[in-house]
């Protein structure tokens, strides 16, 4: 029973709830209901999905766009005034293939302050996103990404240096959204 209760719980989530324009609403439901640490002035735009009850972190003036997924089973931490695009992915789990059981693991995601990851970048298990860097859109991220840095491509490699001066509050919201 616990399973079907959890299982309804990400229908809810994944197929009602993100199409609901109402972001208080949207955001109680990701608070209390999948048990999210969400901090204030943090958005979640429509039609975002997500794994599992439990296991992210946003903190605060972070902004996650439409459509985004999310994969919070082995941890998603999300700092401050983080930016992340449309369609973007981020997983935590996946399978050894080189067990006989195809065995899950899993891997925390952490992504540090001023990070801005663009349309459709995937960031995968385990890696640590520095404070200040870049993803470009469409990359996949498959290796950590080093404080103040851009990377782009597949697999992401870096291509330059952003600016250590980052002091900028995010604050975008959309009424509809």
């Amino acid at each position: 029973m616990k399973h079907v209760i959890s299982e309804f719980r990400l229908y809810l989530c994944n197929y009602w709830v993100n199409s609901i324009p109402s972001h208080r609403f949207r955001l109680w439901f990701y608070r209390i209901i999948m048990d999210f640490d969400i901090e204030s002035n943090s958005y979640i735009f429509l039609g975002c999905k997500f794994d599992c009850k439990s296991g992210l972190t946003i903190k605060k003036n972070s902004v996650i766009n439409n459509s985004c997924r999310i994969d919070p089973r082995g941890g998603v931490f999300i700092g401050e005034n983080v930016s992340i695009s449309q369609d973007v992915v981020i997983l935590t789990a996946d399978h050894d293939l080189n067990t006989s059981k195809f065995d899950g693991r899993t891997g925390k995601v952490v992504i540090e302050d001023y990070v801005w990851i663009g349309t459709r970048a995937t960031i995968l298990k385990g890696l640590i996103i520095g404070k200040g860097a870049v993803i470009a859109a469409g990359s996949i991220v498959t290796k950590d990404i080093e404080p103040y840095t851009v990377v782009a491509g597949i697999p992401a490699k870096v291509i330059g240096r952003r600016s250590i001066d980052l002091s900028y509050k995010l604050n975008y919201k959309r009424l509809f959204q």
